[in-house]
């Protein structure tokens, strides 16, 4: 008949790694993680059964064959792993899935901060692929809705037209100036480029109609006449603190589960070392 000493020492040796002054702590934080990433995966394969839900995010934003919707699944996949390696690490005192949660999460860590680094580098690569981003989706401007809610969101919100500034537009065939265009919009811009009149109460969506056939100085009368990229560049020096403050936020998190991850280690072979036999 086994030994009732031996039995409860190891019943018990779990509770005493979760009871200890991290442990608690650390396995809601990891359980919080997994059902982030439960509700990630979720929304997107809800995302995905709906026809049109995503495949108009996909056109919007697919740039050299990079899918977003697969990328978004990537993260999903990513957050409910590193919660479910956390969470069950934690409660059954599995140290190689804690420490694959800390490695991964270490790798994470170091990646985001390449990535940092190297979009400062190489800031005019950065700028080109965003460039090459807004074009074509200016291109596909009138294609699909969802699309022209997204830029004419970017452009109302920075006050900007373009990608560079309202020649731009001569990229979209109902938009483009040349001659043998007969659309109603020809030499025009969307509404969302037309500075605001006060008085207006009703959104004129024809603001934008024949303002390119003008003299371009009073283009600025009419509309927005800075492009969106420089717009941008513009907002991230205003913004630096806000930025700043949300990266070093994420970083934090990102330092804490690690820190839970290791303490929860130490607590479990502590534990295991005291009622080793």
């Amino acid at each position: 008949m086994p030994d009732g000493g031996k039995s409860g020492g190891a019943v018990g040796a779990w509770p005493a790694a979760l009871l200890s002054p991290y442990g608690g702590v650390g396995s809601r934080a990891l359980l919080s993680a997994l059902w982030a990433g439960v509700l990630v995966l979720d929304v997107e394969l809800l995302c995905l059964q709906e026809p049109g839900v995503l495949s108009d995010l996909t056109k919007v934003t697919r740039l050299h064959g990079i899918d977003p919707v697969v990328l978004v699944l990537m993260v999903g996949v990513v957050m409910f792993t590193l919660g479910f390696a956390g969470c069950v690490g934690a409660l059954r005192e599995n140290i190689c899935l804690l420490k694959f949660f800390c490695g991964t999460i270490v790798l994470i860590f170091f990646l985001e901060l390449a990535v940092a680094v190297l979009a400062f580098l190489f800031q005019d690569w950065v700028r080109d692929r965003f460039r090459e981003f807004f074009e074509s989706n200016i291109r596909s401007y009138r294609d699909d809705i969802d699309l022209q809610n997204l830029i004419d969101s970017l452009q109302k919100a920075n006050q900007c037209c373009g990608a560079y500034g309202p020649e731009d537009w001569d990229l979209n065939v109902y938009f483009n100036c040349s001659g043998a265009s007969y659309s109603r919009e020809k030499c025009g811009v969307p509404f969302s480029c037309c500075v605001p009149d006060p008085a207006q109460k009703v959104l004129n969506t024809q603001c934008g109609y024949d303002v390119r056939t003008q003299l371009k100085s009073k283009w600025d009368e009419f509309i927005f006449t800075k492009g969106c990229i420089p717009a941008l560049e513009g907002w991230l020096p205003r913004n630096i603190y806000i930025v700043a403050g949300v990266f070093i936020a994420i970083s934090l998190l990102q330092i804490f589960g690690i820190f839970l991850a290791k303490t929860l280690i130490s607590d479990i072979e502590a534990v295991k070392a005291g009622h080793h036999f």
